[in-house]
């Protein structure tokens, strides 16, 4: 539903993404107890990154839908990003061919798996423009959310453009998910192959930071994904995506801070917080609002 809320109010909804790193289970778990706890809205779970990871499989993470959907979250599975193998195509099955809880559908594999049944289009559909949206609803999806390197100016007009009865959504906070490679980096860092990187992914539980021969953090390496070093921070937007109609802004899980800076979300909306930064960053990361200025995504303004 599009979002209709008016100077001096906020009206949005607040995402939890899906987890991109690999942690262990007990970790997990716990992690999603204390959401259940949280002001979070809805919750999107499930790997999107590598189907090779095995500390939670498909029904584990139905059983943590189950107890986040009692809680009285909104849940919604996602596929992986990149299916290239046949255990790739039989996790992104699972996903979709299940009919208790919503679906993302990171790829367009996933779109017709669905065979037009609700979903939401994840933001690897990489949708900038109304007709995409457009084509997406007559497909079946009932929201969509959009890329991380979208401008302000260019997200007001996609949501003003937009056919009835599309929720849009926005990464507000977090590392950025950038691309994705048939290549592990994270084995190759360790000079392991892919198929016998010994789950080196575990040894990183907010990514592995790379740098330029300058020294500066430039991209964080999470297996196959190429993530930002920066933690996107969009928090003093909140109301100004409200107006302009994005109905849910999402936080993508870290290892630190994610539930503070669902706190601080919380806080704009309600009106006992002004719409600023977050204040909040994952251990080693500075912030980053670039790409909302539509200038490089790497750099931050502290202008409103």
């Amino acid at each position: 539903m599009r979002n209709t809320s008016t100077p001096g109010t906020a009206s949005f909804g607040i995402a939890l993404g899906p987890l991109l790193y690999y942690w262990p289970r007990a970790t997990v778990m716990q992690f999603y107890a204390d959401v259940a706890e949280s002001s979070v809205d809805r919750v999107y779970l499930g790997e999107t990154v590598c189907t090779r990871r095995h500390e939670l499989r498909h029904a584990h993470w139905i059983e943590i839908a189950q107890m986040l959907r009692d809680a009285g979250k909104e849940v919604v599975l996602s596929t992986p990003v990149l299916v290239e193998s046949d255990s790739d195509i039989a996790c992104m099955r699972r996903v979709c061919e299940q009919d208790e809880f919503l679906v993302e559908a990171n790829d367009i594999g996933a779109v017709r798996c669905m065979g037009g049944r609700p979903f939401v289009g994840g933001p690897h559909l990489n949708v900038y423009h109304a007709d995409t949206l457009a084509w997406l609803a007559s497909l079946g999806a009932s929201g969509c959310v959009m890329p991380v390197e979208m401008d302000g100016a260019t997200l007001a007009a996609l949501s003003a453009g937009r056919c009835a009865g599309v929720a849009l959504e926005v990464l507000a906070w977090g590392r950025m998910p950038l691309a994705f490679s048939a290549r592990c980096f994270t084995a190759r860092h360790h000079r392991l192959r892919k198929d016998a990187c010994e789950f080196r992914c575990l040894d990183y539980p907010d990514g592995l930071v790379a740098a330029t021969g300058e020294g500066q953090a430039f991209f964080t390496l999470n297996g196959i994904q190429t993530q930002s070093a920066t933690c996107l921070d969009l928090c003093a937007q909140a109301l100004t995506m409200a107006h302009v109609g994005i109905d849910m802004l999402r936080v993508s899980p870290q290892s630190t801070g994610t539930l503070d800076a669902v706190a601080a979300l919380a806080a704009i909306r309600s009106g006992t917080r002004p719409p600023a930064p977050s204040g909040v960053l994952p251990a080693g990361a500075e912030p980053s609002n670039g790409y909302w200025h539509g200038r490089p995504g790497i750099a931050w303004e502290a202008r409103p």
